[in-house]
């Protein structure tokens, strides 16, 4: 169930307005700061209910009119306080990785032990960590301890790259409509459609026709994601709509900039300026599937859904409707391609998180660089 308020761990905000999107993230960064530390100095704290220092931090919230909720909402998710000298900070879930990245240990082992363990096992390994942290601190919460040395994470403020794209967008592509958006404290994204701009498409319309296929009817998109914990980049994918059900098709091939020393919004800039290329070189992965001829369609869908890593449910639900859409009469790789990308539309009619449909979107578009004809195999396929 997702949160109300933005400063719980469970929050996802999903905006049909592209104003409503920006608001929340100018709000956002009001009320988040970054801080360096040296991450020798930085202990994890056990928090309980009725713990001692949940109740001077509640005594401590009242004083200062800060929400006590951030206080049970961290005792119900992560139980844990970032202790630096004196101040304790809540720690956020995301922010897990990164403080077990600082502390320069691993495993799914530490999940299942106890709190105090727990806190225990990280603090005797800060204790020996090198070099700086940057803390990143975000409505009332530790979201991020991430490399604060100077050859480490290089801040991209989320609103400049949302704000820079909208400029952008607008000035360069006319039809361009704003989709929908959503913001998790990992994961902040936004897709626009680039409507009047065929010449986009021009290439890969005519491979369809060229390979004796009717094109649907379908439309240039863009994704920008990009997250200020660690967890990703600023990327920009070139995406096409298909069909009425508007089902997205990752292209593949996203712009990627990384939180690099260094990097700056006018490195974002230069890659908001490469999309239009970008778009070309993408379509083309679509149009190599249009040769690859499969035999056996419904065991190489399987096969290469297994490859990556989808779960069986979505699976099964995809095979079957390939199957009610193209029979298994021998095909290409393309159509097998379009027929994962349907779940997709399965995820967002089960209103899954935002940020789990972009993650699908990308992890399918991995098929694009498979070998198919590795999968291409008769008989049986066992699950």
């Amino acid at each position: 169930m997702n949160g109300t308020k933005v400063f719980e761990d469970s929050y996802c905000g999903v905006f049909a307005k592209q104003d409503e999107f920006l608001e929340c993230l100018e709000s956002i960064g009001r009320n988040s700061f970054w801080e360096r530390k040296k991450s020798k100095n930085l202990r994890l704290v056990p928090i309980t209910d009725d713990s001692r220092v949940a109740e001077e931090l509640r005594e401590k919230y009242a004083e200062e009119g800060l929400d006590e909720g951030i206080i049970t909402d961290t005792i119900l998710n992560t139980g844990l306080l970032l202790k630096v000298r004196n101040q304790y900070y809540p720690v956020r879930c995301c922010a897990i990785k990164s403080i077990l990245d600082r502390a320069g240990i691993s495993g799914a082992g530490l999940r299942r032990v106890e709190k105090n363990v727990y806190a225990r096992i990280l603090n005797d390994c800060l204790k020996v960590a090198k070099g700086e942290a940057l803390l990143r601190i975000s409505e009332g919460k530790v979201s991020a301890v991430l490399g604060g040395d100077c050859h480490d994470y290089a801040v991209l403020n989320m609103e400049q790259i949302f704000m820079h794209s909208v400029e952008y967008f607008n000035s360069e592509f006319k039809g361009c409509t704003w989709l929908g958006g959503f913001y998790e404290h990992d994961m902040a994204s936004a897709l626009w459609e680039l409507s009047g701009e065929d010449k986009l498409l021009e290439a890969y319309q005519k491979e369809l026709c060229l390979h004796g296929k009717e094109p649907e009817e379908m439309k240039p998109a863009v994704r920008i994601t990009t997250s200020d914990t660690g967890s990703g980049g600023a990327n920009i994918y070139p995406m096409l709509l298909s069909g009425n059900g508007n089902t997205t098709i990752n292209l593949g091939s996203p712009l990627r900039l990384g939180h690099r020393n260094g990097t700056r919004i006018s490195d974002f800039d230069e890659q908001l300026k490469m999309l239009y290329g970008k778009y070309q070189l993408a379509a083309g992965n679509l149009v190599k599937l249009l040769s690859v001829e499969i035999l056996n369609p419904v065991n190489c869908m399987k096969g290469v859904m297994d490859r990556l890593g989808i779960a069986r449910k979505y699976e099964a639900e995809a095979v079957e409707l390939f199957k009610a859409q193209y029979g298994e009469d021998p095909c290409t790789a393309h159509e097998i391609y379009f027929g994962i990308s349907e779940i997709l539309y399965m995820l967002a009619c089960e209103g899954e998180e935002g940020s789990k449909i972009a993650r699908m979107e990308e992890n399918i578009a991995r098929a694009l660089s498979i070998h198919w004809t590795d999968y291409d195999i008769p008989g049986d396929y066992k699950w």
